[in-house]
């Protein structure tokens, strides 16, 4: 087994438990076209191929390429693409290729590191949602992450990225993975989770407004939202759109939920 780089964030997953849970997370059928981001070893991949259509896969690390040419280079509805997620045009390649069809679901263990930006190349973003959405996308990442993903308002882990990616999906705690499952151990555990995309509602009048609302309203957690929003809306107009909307005046960020800051932005947006 090759070496895990550093500079790839790479830690090899070894559970058998955790393997088989994310893939009966992703819920499969054998027309189901799958985008495996960073499949390492291949050891992920292994376990989706016979339950697919087709794997489209991933890898930035030319050794690790090399390595999954050699294991799966034979199979015909696998299909590998050297480069960095974020940066390849992937959608652009597989429209170029009349045996695979664009994937329908996503299921990953993804380099840690960048997390966020791989959230936001599948899904989209409130103002920019992904026009062609996955049915589902199951991944492994850091078990905060997990927490921040799934959390519920009122709660700790709640924030911004809690509202911007549950706008766009429904998420889904799956399991918890210790760190001792992967070689080398992460310093941190980690969790699976499947987010489900679907049709925004309610929707934001103004996408743009509610992501600038979003991100002023988290900026610090500990101050009430009239403050941290008293660059856009006077005080005690804010205060009076709460209670007509039957939320606390001295509410902070993380105590309203996603249709409530949905139905803010609408608000002050009718009143301009």
């Amino acid at each position: 087994m090759p070496r895990p780089r550093k500079r790839f964030a790479q830690h090899w997953l070894r559970s058998e438990a955790a393997l088989t849970k994310i893939v009966a997370a992703a819920d499969l059928t054998p027309t189901d076209r799958l985008l495996e981001i960073g499949p390492g070893t291949g050891i992920l991949t292994r376990k989706l191929l016979p339950l697919a259509e087709s794997v489209v896969a991933v890898e930035i690390d030319r050794d690790l390429c090399l390595l999954l040419t050699k294991q799966f280079g034979r199979e015909k509805k696998f299909l590998l693409l050297q480069g960095d997620f974020l940066e390849l045009n992937w959608e652009g390649i597989l429209a170029t290729l009349p045996n695979f069809s664009p994937p329908n679901k996503v299921v990953a263990n993804i380099p840690y590191n960048i997390t966020g930006p791989i959230l936001e190349k599948l899904l989209g973003t409130i103002a920019a949602p992904n026009p062609n959405p996955f049915e589902a996308i199951v991944l492994l990442v850091q078990k905060e992450v997990a927490e921040r993903l799934c959390a519920k308002p009122s709660t700790k882990a709640f924030g911004a990225l809690s509202v911007r990616v549950q706008y766009l999906a429904d998420c889904q705690w799956v399991c918890l993975v210790p760190a001792k499952a992967f070689q080398p151990p992460p310093k941190v555990d980690s969790a699976v989770v499947k987010l489900i995309p679907r049709a925004i509602e309610p929707s934001a009048q103004n996408p743009h407004s509610l992501d600038t609302l979003v991100k002023l309203g988290f900026a610090t957690r500990r101050k009430m939202l009239r403050n941290n929003l008293q660059s856009v809306v006077e005080r005690d107009r804010l205060s009076q759109i709460l209670e007509t909307l039957n939320l606390n005046p001295q509410a902070r960020a993380e105590d309203l939920g996603v249709a409530d800051w949905v139905a803010l932005s609408n608000e002050l947006g009718s009143g301009e």
